[in-house]
Order: C-alpha cells, then structure tokens, then sequence
C-alpha cells in the first residue's frame, strides 16, 4: 500500500492532524478564557481590598478559607493561588487591555509560567502569542522561555531578502532560528553527522519541537538520481505554511563556504525532482556545530537559491558510569506529560 501512495501524502498526514490538534484547543481555550476572566477579577477584587487598607494582608487568607468552606469541592482558592491571581490582575490592570491580549485565552498554568519566568511584559506577551498561536503545553512553554527562544527565533543568518519576495522571505526568515537547541541529545566528542541524524531520528518528536510548527517530515537520507548518480539528502521537510520543502544539511563542524555550494546544488534538484508548480521555492538549512558571521555572509552573498546558516548546541556527553544513574530522555519525557496534566491548587 506504502508504494501506491502519492509522494505527498506525509504532508497531507501531518495536515489533518495539526487540524485536529488545533480544534482541540480551541475548545479548551474556550473555558480558560472564562476562568480567566474570573481569575483577573478576583485579582483585581483583592488587589483594591488590600490597597484601601481595610483588612490588611490578611484578607488573602481569610478570602481562601471562607472560600473552600463554601465550595468544598472546588480547587483553585488556595491563599497561594488567591495570591497568584491578584499577580495576575497586578500584570496587567486595565481591564479592556487584559481583555484583548492572549494572556486571557491561555490557561492558568501557562500564565503561572508567565508570571513566575519572565519578569519584562514585552517578553511575557510575546511568549503568549507564540503559546496561543502554536498549541504549546504548559511544559513546552517553559522549555521555550529556558531555551530563550525570543533571541532565537528569526536569528539565523540567511540571503532569503535577496532571494525571495516579500512578505515571503519575512516569514520563511522567522521559521529559522539559531541556535537550534539539541539538549535532548548526548553525543560523544567523536560523532559525526549519521549519529547526530540518527539521534535527531530517534527523538524526532522533540527534534519537531524545536524545528517548530510547519515542519511535516518527509525522509532522512532522501535519495535523489542526478545525471545518472546518486545523491542523498540528510533530512528533508515540507513546510506546511511556507508551501514548500526545506532541505537540512547536518555538519558536525565549524561552517565552511563548500557547503553553501553544495546546498545550492541540491536545492536546484529538488526544485526540478519533487517540487510542485504550485510550491515556493525549496529552502536550504546548513545547521553547523559553528559559524563564523562574516564567512557565512561572503558565502551566501551571491547564491540565487535562499539558504540559511544555523548553529546547534548539545547536551555535555557524560561519563559512562553516571549514565545508568540519571533518568532517559523517555522517563523525562513521561515526567513532563504527567505534570502538564496536574492543575494547580
């Protein structure tokens, strides 16, 4: 059945489910936007209580205990959380601005990330947007504010103002980033390029994650028969906004100007082999263990297929007796899940 499917039937796939996925959001953020709107006013109810110094502090208290006593079965009045949503109200006090911003539709664990990681609002935001606009858990969340995805995001050096349109080269530039963060990843000083892609392989649900959303993978080692030869590309994607595919060039090693040419040539291949005339031009990512600003420039400068230079950083390979002592990926992984799936008292 697998020969008799069409060749772009993994990016249909991965269509229908980033479309489901997002319906099932939808229907979530529908009653967190309720509770959240609920959680501000409380904010704001206790915050003005306070400030008239009517009871002092200690109404959070006194608040949480009559609270619980009158609703028994219901979770989420806790002092520590009364004192998280006059927080919440104190982040952003006007009422028509909270309406209006993404912070209202998230859930309450999100907005606990929020408020406890990032202390500038002008990040916070963008990381709510992003949240909202992405689908992202509670745990992703976190793991994006650590990495520091706002400097990332966007960053990575490419020649796409040169060689595609606007607005298309804005958005293919913000689907880069750099560096890429492989810490999900333990690999030994002697690796080369197939271990990192068969760990990237391995792990490619986390690897998507950092990717971002879009990306629809297609193959690793994709064959391609150029003039009677073979040639195979290391990772191959199709992006499912931009409308076409993205070819990854993995280097364990510092960026040389031989790979942008090499990359040119395999963009000119997929372009004729597999591209659809309704697809944009395919993109090229050389990810690089490092890079030097100004050779990556003088290499891309004149190329006529839009390329992008990215670094990535891994975890530090441990010693081979701590190994067996310290959780897998897959254990973290399920530990994750098991916490985004607890509310908060």
């Amino acid at each position: 059945m697998s020969e008799l499917l069409p060749q772009d039937y993994p990016a249909f796939l991965q269509s229908l489910k980033e479309r489901i996925r997002q319906a099932q959001t939808r229907a979530a953020l529908a009653v967190s936007r309720e509770l959240m709107g609920l959680y501000w006013q409380i904010g704001h109810d206790l915050e003005a209580a306070v400030r008239q110094g009517r009871w002092g502090e200690k109404v959070i208290e006194r608040v949480a205990g009559d609270l619980k006593r009158e609703f028994p079965g219901v979770e989420g009045f806790s002092k520590r959380n009364l004192e998280r949503m006059r927080a919440f109200y104190q982040a952003c006090p006007d009422e028509g601005q909270f309406a209006a911003q993404p912070v209202s539709q998230l859930p309450w664990g999100h907005n606990l990330v929020l408020l406890q990681k990032l202390k500038d609002p002008a990040q916070r935001l963008w990381y709510a947007e992003q949240a909202l606009q992405n689908g992202w858990s509670r745990a992703i969340l976190e793991a994006q504010i650590e990495t520091g995805l706002h400097r990332r995001q966007g960053a990575a050096l490419t020649n796409f103002a040169q060689t595609l349109p606007p607005p298309s080269s804005d958005l293919a530039q913000q689907v880069l980033k750099d560096p890429y963060n492989f810490d999900f990843l333990t690999l030994h000083k002697e690796a080369n390029e197939r271990h990192l892609e068969r760990a990237l392989l391995e792990h490619l649900q986390r690897f998507m994650l950092e990717l971002g959303v879009g990306f629809a993978f297609v193959g690793s080692q994709y064959p391609l028969e150029v003039d009677g030869q073979d040639y195979y590309l290391d990772l191959l994607f199709y992006h499912l906004k931009l409308r076409c595919y993205v070819v990854i060039d993995l280097k364990m090693t510092e960026f040389k100007p031989e790979y942008a040419g090499k990359m040119n040539f395999y963009l000119s291949a997929v372009d004729d082999l597999l591209r659809h005339p309704t697809d944009g031009p395919t993109l090229g990512l050389i990810l690089c263990k490092s890079k030097r600003k100004l050779t990556v420039e003088y290499a891309l400068r004149d190329l006529a297929k839009p390329l992008g230079v990215s670094s990535f950083q891994l975890a530090e390979a441990l010693p081979k007796e701590l190994e067996a002592a310290l959780p897998s990926v897959e254990q973290l992984e399920a530990e994750l899940r098991s916490d985004d799936e607890q509310s908060d008292n």
